[in-house]
């Protein structure tokens, strides 16, 4: 019986550890300036719509909040616990997705939302995210002696993708498809599944696929058109990216300051959503942009780090997991807003508004956190 609780104490004896202090810094410095940059961002269109200038932005600070108090009470629950309803996450992926085609309500051509209230609304495929990062740490932990195999290892563990990305495509929510596609096939690769796998797998079956995709859905194509000469849909299509262009392109070296931004008056439609990134270039310049890369990076190092020192396969991959999902993100969604790809409707990590999304994004950090604790101790 004294061996049983000696073995229960030492189970958790990492969180009483202090957390990775230059990945909370760089955490709480991104959430500050995403805030600063939503407020900015948001309140011509919250003042065109409502009247009230701050509308946006209260709902932001809320989020961050409750977020905040999220993260600090995950960051001290043992990662360890999450492992043992693995199997379920899936399920409940599933679930989620399917219970979006169903009840959800469709917006602008696409049905990814729940309204609880009419004020309130939530997107399943953000926690789907967290959802598969920790069932794939799960699966592949468990299976890591079959995963340098082709069909025991690669094609077993690709083929429970496919459900999960049928329904986002079903929504359709191209760009979750893409983000949660890019995590599962990180976290299989550093978990021990070839490389050269995917590579063929992707020549053979995964080109033709997106190519197929694209083709069939005229507005996805479009964008891919727009693209290559968005100067040619000036007025149309390309819109929204020449305008970024202009305010990344008029914010020069030190920006025009905060507050200040032109493009923001109604030129790019929604600039606190995924176009966030360009109204801050034109408000603090390069200098702006380079200081919020660096942090992203400082996050992202952090992260692998602790996902190398972790005590153990599960708490590495899923570190693994919530690293690619923000890296991911912050690198489509600078590209498109720069044109260097065509548009995903991708949002910016900290930055992007809309708050159940930051909600569940600071939880997992609050995972990452934890991780880091016993990162320390190993």
């Amino acid at each position: 019986m004294a061996k049983k609780k000696k073995k229960e104490r030492s189970f958790s004896s990492f969180l009483n550890n202090s957390i990775d202090f230059a990945l909370l810094a760089s955490i709480l410095f991104l959430l500050a300036l995403g805030l600063v940059m939503v407020l900015s961002a948001s309140s011509p269109s919250a003042l065109s719509e409502s009247g009230n200038s701050y509308q946006y932005f209260s709902k932001q600070l809320l989020f961050a909040v409750l977020g905040l108090i999220a993260m600090s009470i995950i960051s001290k629950i043992d990662y360890r616990f999450y492992q043992k309803f693995y199997k379920y996450a899936w399920l409940l992926a599933i679930l989620l997705l399917g219970l979006v085609l169903v009840v959800g309500r469709e917006i602008n051509g696409a049905t990814r939302w729940i309204y609880v209230t009419e004020t309130l609304s939530v997107q399943p495929s953000e926690l789907v995210k967290f959802l598969m990062i920790i069932f794939y740490a799960g699966i592949l932990t468990k299976n890591r002696d079959e995963l340098p195999k082709f069909g025991k290892g690669f094609l077993k563990h690709i083929i429970l993708l496919i459900p999960i990305i049928g329904l986002l495509l079903l929504e359709p929510h191209f760009s979750a498809s893409i983000v949660i596609g890019g995590i599962c096939c990180v976290m299989m690769i550093m978990a021990g599944c070839k490389f050269w796998h995917f590579l063929a797998t992707g020549l053979v079956i995964g080109v033709p696929g997106v190519i197929a995709l694209v083709a069939k859905a005229q507005y996805r194509l479009q964008r891919v058109i727009t693209f290559l000469n968005p100067w040619k849909y000036a007025t149309d299509e390309g819109w929204q990216v020449i305008q970024s262009l202009y305010a990344i392109g008029s914010g020069g070296l030190f920006g025009v300051g905060l507050g200040e931004s032109k493009q923001k008056f109604l030129y790019i439609p929604e600039p606190h959503n995924d176009f966030i990134f360009s109204i801050l270039g034109e408000e603090l310049g390069f200098v702006g942009c380079a200081f919020v890369i660096i942090l992203f990076a400082i996050f992202i190092w952090r992260g692998i780090v602790i996902a190398m020192k972790a005590p153990d396969m599960f708490g590495s991959l899923v570190a693994v997991g919530i690293v690619a999902l923000v890296a991911i993100q912050v690198i489509i969604n600078i590209a498109v807003v720069t044109s260097s790809m065509p548009a995903t409707g991708m949002p910016l990590p900290f930055f992007s508004y809309g708050g159940t999304a930051l909600f569940i994004l600071l939880c997992e950090v609050g995972v990452l956190l934890n991780i880091s604790r016993a990162a320390k101790q190993a």
